[in-house]
């Protein structure tokens, strides 16, 4: 399920599940309110009254919002799912990076082994993505299974920091 289709879902529900909802998605994007008031045109106060109960929001509102997480959320030209396991993903800072002169949504999809990061290419895939990243030990066989592009982690810096560890553990 996309952001936008969160939100939307959320909305339709209670007004509660719509604060929560828009916390979650911001957070997820890694955005405060004031970055998506500036980004969505809506005013910083307009967000906050509505992120903390103390307004609802209008439908016209309620449209930007939705339109401004679907942009930001590449749900025109897609998102990049990142699959790796979750403390790799907890190292991933940004949510969204800007490659020429495109802004990229980064979404995370945890796997803790092979069969789970194969499901979650799957999953990644038919929830839009429009290319894929993950670890060597599957890619081969995702790019076979996806018609997205596939690429591959090379840790090298973390690969030679865990020799060194490990070296260090025998002495």
């Amino acid at each position: 399920m996309t952001y936008a289709e969160k939100l939307m879902r959320a909305a339709f529900a209670s007004d509660e599940k719509l604060r929560e909802a828009m916390k979650e998605v911001l957070a997820e994007l890694g955005l405060s309110a004031r970055e998506f008031s500036a980004v969505s045109s809506i005013p910083q106060s307009t967000l906050y009254k509505i992120m903390s109960g103390h307004r609802e929001p209008n439908i016209t509102t309620l449209r930007q919002i939705v339109k401004t997480i679907r942009d930001l959320e590449g749900a025109e030209t897609g998102f990049i799912a990142v699959i790796a396991a979750r403390p790799v993903l907890d190292e991933i800072k940004e949510k969204r990076t800007r490659i020429g002169d495109r802004l990229l949504v980064l979404r995370e999809y945890s796997a803790t082994n092979i069969e789970e990061a194969i499901v979650a290419a799957v999953r990644a895939e038919r929830d839009g993505a429009a290319a894929l990243v993950c670890a060597p030990i599957v890619s081969p066989t995702v790019e076979k299974l996806l018609s997205i592009p596939v690429a591959t982690i090379i840790p090298r810096e973390s690969l030679v920091r865990a020799i060194e560890v490990a070296a260090r553990k025998i002495e």
